[in-house]
């Protein structure tokens, strides 16, 4: 009987991971520090039984995980003015905090499953920090991942404190 159960479950989860193919669609939230979702889009979609008749393996559905920001104790929000993130797609916090005496920098980057975040700093001046949100996808041989993307908190330490400096936040996606 068990085993009957969870052949029922199995069947429904890869039912859902096969009813469509991974898509994104913007929210269209402008609210700070709201991470739209993606979803699965209904093209490509192969009926009610799930079955995938070419035989290539069912992607899950990509969805982004909404969290509150972690920020650390004491932190300071830099001002929505001072950071420039035109360059980044709407899945990122357009959000940043400095703490300690302010050369420690908080941003949020994208992780989860095969998906590891890290954050780096790529240019200082005296008037513009730019920092790089890095992706990276590691999916070992024979594994599949899930698509479960989160928003991930890194922290950059800065040369000097931010200060009155404005805060250029970009984007790269790297295998490894």
């Amino acid at each position: 009987m068990r085993n009957a159960v969870a052949a029922v479950a199995l069947a429904a989860v890869l039912a859902g991971c096969s009813s469509g193919t991974p898509g994104s669609s913007s929210s269209g939230s402008s609210s700070p520090g709201a991470a739209p979702t993606t979803g699965t889009s209904a093209s490509g979609s192969t009926g009610s039984s799930g079955v995938n008749p070419s035989n290539a393996p069912a992607q899950p559905p990509v969805s982004i995980s909404e969290q509150k920001p972690v920020v650390p104790p004491g932190a300071t929000p830099v001002a929505k003015e001072k950071v420039d993130t035109t360059s980044l797609s709407d899945t990122y916090r357009a959000e940043a905090y400095v703490f300690n005496d302010g050369r420690d920098v908080e941003v949020f980057g994208m992780g989860g499953g095969c998906k590891e975040a890290r954050a780096e700093v790529t240019a200082q001046s005296a008037e513009v920090v730019q920092i790089t949100l890095v992706t990276i996808t590691k999916q070992p041989p024979g594994t599949m991942c899930t698509q479960e993307v989160r928003q991930v908190p890194l922290t950059v330490r800065l040369a000097a404190p931010l200060g009155d400096r404005r805060l250029l936040l970009e984007a790269r996606e790297e295998t490894g």
